[in-house]
Protein backbone atom coordinates (compact mmCIF):
# COMPACT_ATOMS: atom_id res chain seq x y z
CA UNK A 1 0.00 0.00 0.00
CA UNK A 2 1.41 2.96 -0.93
CA UNK A 3 1.85 5.83 1.58
CA UNK A 4 -0.61 8.81 1.32
CA UNK A 5 0.34 11.97 -0.36
CA UNK A 6 1.26 14.66 1.94
CA UNK A 7 0.79 18.71 1.14
CA UNK A 8 4.03 20.39 1.06
CA UNK A 9 5.26 22.67 3.33
CA UNK A 10 6.41 25.70 1.88
CA UNK A 11 9.54 28.25 2.84
CA UNK A 12 10.44 31.50 1.88
CA UNK A 13 13.92 32.72 1.28
CA UNK A 14 15.16 35.97 2.84
CA UNK A 15 15.58 38.80 0.14
CA UNK A 16 18.37 39.41 -1.71
CA UNK A 17 19.66 41.72 -4.26
CA UNK A 18 17.18 41.42 -8.20
CA UNK A 19 19.77 39.23 -10.92
CA UNK A 20 17.39 40.81 -13.38
CA UNK A 21 16.28 44.06 -12.55
CA UNK A 22 18.96 46.95 -10.95
CA UNK A 23 17.95 48.20 -7.21
CA UNK A 24 14.91 45.60 -6.88
CA UNK A 25 15.28 42.78 -4.22
CA UNK A 26 13.91 38.88 -4.63
CA UNK A 27 12.65 36.66 -2.57
CA UNK A 28 11.23 33.06 -3.41
CA UNK A 29 9.12 30.62 -1.94
CA UNK A 30 9.89 27.00 -2.12
CA UNK A 31 9.55 23.19 -1.56
CA UNK A 32 11.30 20.31 -1.52
CA UNK A 33 10.78 17.43 -3.82
CA UNK A 34 11.10 14.31 -1.66
CA UNK A 35 9.68 10.64 -1.84
CA UNK A 36 7.50 8.69 -3.89
CA UNK A 37 5.15 11.10 -5.39
CA UNK A 38 7.75 13.76 -6.19
CA UNK A 39 7.26 13.69 -9.82
CA UNK A 40 3.83 14.14 -9.23
CA UNK A 41 4.23 17.18 -7.14
CA UNK A 42 6.97 18.84 -9.76
CA UNK A 43 4.39 18.40 -12.35
CA UNK A 44 1.52 20.52 -10.20
CA UNK A 45 3.67 22.97 -8.97
CA UNK A 46 4.93 23.61 -12.69
CA UNK A 47 1.65 24.12 -14.05
CA UNK A 48 1.77 27.15 -11.87
CA UNK A 49 4.94 28.77 -12.45
CA UNK A 50 7.19 26.53 -10.11
CA UNK A 51 10.68 25.61 -10.92
CA UNK A 52 13.02 22.73 -10.21
CA UNK A 53 16.41 23.13 -9.31
CA UNK A 54 18.12 19.88 -7.86
CA UNK A 55 15.59 18.59 -5.50
CA UNK A 56 13.60 22.26 -4.63
CA UNK A 57 10.82 23.74 -6.59
CA UNK A 58 10.45 27.58 -6.34
CA UNK A 59 8.91 30.79 -7.45
CA UNK A 60 9.47 34.22 -7.37
CA UNK A 61 7.19 35.78 -4.28
CA UNK A 62 8.73 39.02 -3.78
CA UNK A 63 7.00 41.86 -1.72
CA UNK A 64 6.88 44.99 -4.51
CA UNK A 65 7.62 43.23 -8.02
CA UNK A 66 6.15 40.96 -10.09
CA UNK A 67 8.06 41.39 -12.80
CA UNK A 68 8.76 37.74 -13.16
CA UNK A 69 6.40 35.72 -15.63
CA UNK A 70 6.42 32.19 -16.21
CA UNK A 71 6.42 31.76 -19.82
CA UNK A 72 6.13 28.57 -21.96
CA UNK A 73 5.77 27.66 -26.06
CA UNK A 74 2.81 25.60 -27.55
CA UNK A 75 5.03 23.05 -29.02
CA UNK A 76 1.79 21.65 -30.79
CA UNK A 77 1.15 24.98 -32.53
CA UNK A 78 4.81 25.89 -32.79
CA UNK A 79 5.86 26.88 -36.92
CA UNK A 80 9.17 28.72 -37.01
CA UNK A 81 9.60 31.88 -38.74
CA UNK A 82 11.96 32.36 -41.40
CA UNK A 83 14.83 33.06 -39.34
CA UNK A 84 14.61 29.76 -36.94
CA UNK A 85 13.88 28.08 -40.19
CA UNK A 86 17.64 29.06 -41.09
CA UNK A 87 18.96 28.00 -38.20
CA UNK A 88 17.30 24.44 -37.93
CA UNK A 89 19.12 23.84 -41.58
CA UNK A 90 22.47 25.55 -40.26
CA UNK A 91 22.96 23.39 -37.62
CA UNK A 92 20.80 20.16 -39.01
CA UNK A 93 23.90 17.99 -39.03
CA UNK A 94 24.71 18.40 -35.21
CA UNK A 95 24.44 14.74 -33.37
CA UNK A 96 21.48 15.42 -30.70
CA UNK A 97 21.89 13.00 -27.78
CA UNK A 98 19.33 12.43 -24.54
CA UNK A 99 21.80 11.53 -21.98
CA UNK A 100 21.48 10.44 -18.20
CA UNK A 101 22.00 13.24 -16.33
CA UNK A 102 25.48 11.54 -15.21
CA UNK A 103 28.25 14.99 -15.72
CA UNK A 104 31.52 15.01 -17.42
CA UNK A 105 34.62 16.68 -17.80
CA UNK A 106 33.97 17.97 -21.55
CA UNK A 107 30.14 19.13 -20.06
CA UNK A 108 31.97 20.80 -16.94
CA UNK A 109 34.54 22.70 -19.51
CA UNK A 110 31.88 23.83 -21.59
CA UNK A 111 29.76 25.49 -19.44
CA UNK A 112 32.72 27.47 -18.41
CA UNK A 113 33.09 28.90 -21.44
CA UNK A 114 30.10 29.56 -22.06
CA UNK A 115 29.64 31.21 -18.40
CA UNK A 116 32.99 33.26 -18.71
CA UNK A 117 32.05 34.68 -21.95
CA UNK A 118 28.32 35.15 -21.39
CA UNK A 119 27.03 35.48 -17.84
CA UNK A 120 31.09 36.80 -16.40
CA UNK A 121 29.15 38.51 -13.37
CA UNK A 122 25.88 36.15 -12.43
CA UNK A 123 25.63 33.52 -9.25
CA UNK A 124 26.65 30.88 -11.04
CA UNK A 125 30.09 31.77 -12.18
CA UNK A 126 32.18 30.42 -9.08
CA UNK A 127 30.14 27.07 -9.85
CA UNK A 128 32.96 24.43 -9.44
CA UNK A 129 32.88 20.37 -10.73
CA UNK A 130 30.96 19.42 -7.33
CA UNK A 131 28.20 22.27 -7.83
CA UNK A 132 27.92 21.27 -11.13
CA UNK A 133 27.19 17.28 -10.54
CA UNK A 134 24.84 18.60 -8.00
CA UNK A 135 23.09 20.59 -10.23
CA UNK A 136 22.52 17.97 -13.05
CA UNK A 137 22.36 14.93 -10.94
CA UNK A 138 20.38 15.39 -7.89
CA UNK A 139 17.22 14.96 -9.58
CA UNK A 140 14.39 13.33 -8.02
CA UNK A 141 12.03 13.43 -11.47
CA UNK A 142 12.47 12.46 -15.13
CA UNK A 143 15.69 14.40 -16.07
CA UNK A 144 18.38 14.31 -19.45
CA UNK A 145 20.87 16.48 -20.32
CA UNK A 146 20.62 16.70 -24.03
CA UNK A 147 23.81 16.86 -25.56
CA UNK A 148 24.90 18.66 -29.19
CA UNK A 149 27.66 17.71 -31.09
CA UNK A 150 29.08 18.31 -34.48
CA UNK A 151 29.24 14.98 -36.66
CA UNK A 152 31.27 12.04 -35.49
CA UNK A 153 34.47 10.88 -37.25
CA UNK A 154 35.72 7.65 -37.77
CA UNK A 155 33.27 6.42 -34.84
CA UNK A 156 34.57 8.76 -32.62
CA UNK A 157 32.01 11.66 -31.20
CA UNK A 158 32.05 15.42 -32.37
CA UNK A 159 33.03 18.07 -30.35
CA UNK A 160 30.49 18.93 -27.53
CA UNK A 161 28.88 22.36 -28.60
CA UNK A 162 25.63 22.44 -26.66
CA UNK A 163 23.98 21.09 -23.75
CA UNK A 164 20.63 21.33 -21.48
CA UNK A 165 19.74 20.13 -18.20
CA UNK A 166 15.72 18.97 -19.00
CA UNK A 167 12.96 17.56 -17.20
CA UNK A 168 10.28 15.30 -18.79
CA UNK A 169 6.85 16.67 -17.20
CA UNK A 170 3.23 15.17 -17.82
CA UNK A 171 3.00 18.01 -20.22
CA UNK A 172 5.70 18.94 -21.42
CA UNK A 173 9.60 19.70 -21.23
CA UNK A 174 10.99 22.11 -18.84
CA UNK A 175 14.03 23.57 -19.92
CA UNK A 176 16.31 24.00 -16.34
CA UNK A 177 19.22 25.22 -18.04
CA UNK A 178 21.31 25.36 -21.34
CA UNK A 179 24.44 26.32 -22.06
CA UNK A 180 26.52 26.24 -25.41
CA UNK A 181 30.19 26.96 -27.57
CA UNK A 182 30.11 31.12 -27.28
CA UNK A 183 32.63 31.67 -29.59
CA UNK A 184 32.10 28.86 -32.23
CA UNK A 185 31.86 30.78 -35.38
CA UNK A 186 30.89 28.38 -37.17
CA UNK A 187 27.69 27.98 -34.76
CA UNK A 188 26.18 31.17 -34.77
CA UNK A 189 22.25 30.93 -33.10
CA UNK A 190 23.24 27.33 -30.86
CA UNK A 191 21.31 29.00 -28.08
CA UNK A 192 18.42 29.46 -30.44
CA UNK A 193 18.54 25.98 -32.02
CA UNK A 194 18.72 24.17 -28.82
CA UNK A 195 15.07 25.83 -27.95
CA UNK A 196 13.80 25.16 -31.52
CA UNK A 197 15.23 21.45 -30.92
CA UNK A 198 13.28 20.99 -27.68
CA UNK A 199 10.14 22.38 -29.38
CA UNK A 200 10.41 19.80 -31.89
CA UNK A 201 11.13 17.20 -29.47
CA UNK A 202 8.02 17.66 -27.76
CA UNK A 203 5.82 17.93 -29.88
CA UNK A 204 6.88 14.79 -31.38
CA UNK A 205 6.05 13.37 -28.21
CA UNK A 206 2.92 14.08 -28.02
CA UNK A 207 3.80 16.94 -25.20
CA UNK A 208 1.78 20.16 -25.27
CA UNK A 209 4.37 22.77 -24.17
CA UNK A 210 8.37 23.89 -23.56
CA UNK A 211 8.62 25.66 -20.52
CA UNK A 212 11.09 28.30 -20.82
CA UNK A 213 11.10 29.58 -17.20
CA UNK A 214 10.55 33.00 -16.18
CA UNK A 215 10.10 36.05 -18.77
CA UNK A 216 10.86 39.69 -17.56
CA UNK A 217 9.97 42.50 -19.80
CA UNK A 218 12.77 44.74 -19.26
CA UNK A 219 15.43 42.46 -18.83
CA UNK A 220 17.83 42.42 -22.31
CA UNK A 221 18.73 38.78 -21.19
CA UNK A 222 15.51 37.48 -21.41
CA UNK A 223 13.89 38.70 -25.03
CA UNK A 224 14.80 35.96 -26.78
CA UNK A 225 11.95 34.18 -25.39
CA UNK A 226 9.79 36.24 -27.31
CA UNK A 227 10.69 34.73 -30.30
CA UNK A 228 8.84 31.64 -30.05
CA UNK A 229 5.26 31.92 -30.74
CA UNK A 230 3.00 30.70 -29.81
CA UNK A 231 3.74 31.83 -26.44
CA UNK A 232 1.54 31.40 -23.02
CA UNK A 233 1.84 34.05 -19.90
CA UNK A 234 0.86 32.75 -16.36
CA UNK A 235 -1.55 35.18 -14.78
CA UNK A 236 -3.83 35.37 -11.83
CA UNK A 237 -6.72 33.63 -14.01
CA UNK A 238 -3.97 31.17 -15.43
CA UNK A 239 -2.35 30.87 -18.75
CA UNK A 240 -3.33 32.60 -21.24
CA UNK A 241 -1.70 33.67 -24.85
CA UNK A 242 0.32 37.29 -25.50
CA UNK A 243 2.91 38.53 -28.04
CA UNK A 244 5.37 40.53 -25.98
CA UNK A 245 7.51 42.65 -28.34
CA UNK A 246 10.55 41.24 -29.61
CA UNK A 247 14.09 43.22 -29.44
CA UNK A 248 16.92 42.68 -31.86
CA UNK A 249 19.44 40.29 -30.43
CA UNK A 250 22.84 38.88 -32.37
CA UNK A 251 22.14 35.75 -33.96
CA UNK A 252 24.89 34.03 -31.61
CA UNK A 253 22.36 33.64 -28.82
Amino acid sequence: MSAPFRFPRFFVTTPAPCPYILGKTERKVFTELTGQHASELNDALGRIGFRRSQGVAYRPSCLDCAACISVRVVATEFEPNASQRRTLRRHADLEVTACKPWTTEEQYALLRRYLSARHPGGGMVDMDENDFADMVEQSPVKTYLIEYREPSENGRPGKLVGACLTDQQGDGLSMIYSFFDPDNAKRPGLGTYIILDHITRAAKAGLPYVYLGYWVEDSPRMSYKARFRPLERLGPNGWHRFEPEQRELPLSS
